[in-house]
């Protein structure tokens, strides 16, 4: 894609992370240097992340001077970040360019490190039993500000992200095309070249959108957020339901795991007397008994303005139990955080609330 605009009618600076590597030479050669200088750009922003041009040191002086006069590299502010004493989870609140917030999360495993980032400021999907839709939906980010929320956690912590999972503040597949956007870079020679099987997108279950990324031909994990067997409860937690049920929408999954080769998981986070129950375990085995697929059971992180709360342990295991007795695959997801504002959009509530 030709980079068309002219640098003297610029009404405003350019915000480098936004273009392609094609823009970004189409750039260089209007600027009358070499396409190389793209490559060395690419690298200073989607691998280094520094947050000025002047930070380049294998640029020019008059380069960089001359790049500083018609655009920026963009960056993230860090409003406010929280340190959890259990397991050294990392919460951050971002501040973007027009002012609003978002949330990333840095989870610790054995594995590696696993940034969780968010592709919305706020949410439409309503969905009853996360923070992160309560003050609704304000836009989409674009895909380099989903990208900057990996560097700037990468960069506050000196340490490689080696997985990223879109399960942040959102629904990614609702903001698609930038979604997209972000996996091609981030999983590229010019990005932090992530492999695509290190990514996890999670979606409540928007079904055309499903099916597009069939033809994505990528292999990252989807994550579903079920959180019901029946159409019933399902619709009450989330209203997405309401338009793709259960009929409609484990079709499409079953069709995603086969065409990707990778194994389906589906989120379930158990709510206290709601959705975990011995019979809905043992409906929801049935529903996915053709689906190569992995049961990943949340103790649900408690919303008190939702009136949510989570199960008790016993019960968990009894879920469980039930679903490993008709050949499920099943985990039980590590509470990680539970001690710093650990639900999606807490964070952001209350210190924006008390800003």
């Amino acid at each position: 894609m030709e980079y068309k605009q002219d640098f003297k009618t610029l009404d405003k600076k350019i915000c480098f992370k936004e273009l392609t590597l094609s823009q970004l030479q189409d750039i260089m050669l209007k600027m009358g240097e070499k396409k190389f200088r793209s490559r060395q750009i690419a690298t200073w922003m989607f691998q280094k992340g520094v947050s000025s041009f002047h930070e380049m040191t294998d640029l020019p002086l008059d380069l960089r001077t001359r790049l500083d006069e018609i655009g920026y590299p963009g960056n993230l502010k860090i409003i406010k970040k929280q340190v959890s004493r259990n397991d050294g989870t990392k919460k951050y609140l971002f501040e973007l360019e027009d002012g609003n917030a978002v949330e990333s999360v840095l989870m610790l495993y054995k594995h590696g490190r696993t940034a969780c980032v968010s592709t919305q400021v706020g949410c439409k999907m309503g969905c009853t039993l996360c923070a992160s839709g309560m003050e609704g939906w304000i836009r989409d980010l674009k895909s380099y500000e989903i990208y900057e929320q990996v560097i700037a956690v990468q960069n506050d912590t000196g340490e490689r992200i080696s997985n990223v999972v879109l399960m942040g503040s959102g629904e990614p597949l609702d903001n698609y095309d930038n979604t997209i956007k972000f996996i091609s870079r981030i999983t590229s020679e010019q990005g932090l070249n992530i492999s695509q099987r290190s990514i996890t997108l999670s979606t409540c279950g928007l079904v055309p959108q499903i099916r597009k990324l069939c033809s994505e031909g990528f292999s990252i994990t989807l994550a579903v957020s079920l959180h019901a067997a029946y159409d019933n409860i399902r619709n009450s937690l989330m209203p997405v339901n309401n338009r793709y049920p259960l009929a409609v929408l484990l079709p499409v999954c079953r069709e995603y795991a086969e065409r990707s080769k990778r194994r389906i998981t589906f989120e379930y986070a158990l709510i206290n007397d709601i959705n975990d129950a011995p019979e809905h375990a043992r409906e929801l085995a049935h529903k996915l008994k053709n689906i190569f697929c992995l049961v990943n059971l949340i103790p649900a992180n408690e919303v008190p303005e939702l009136g949510v709360r989570k199960s008790p342990k016993n019960r968990i295991e009894e879920f469980k139990n039930i679903l490993t007795a008709r050949n499920i695959n099943v985990t039980v997801r590590r509470e990680l955080g539970a001690d710093i504002d650990a639900a999606c959009g807490q964070l952001r509530r209350r210190i924006l609330t008390r800003r």
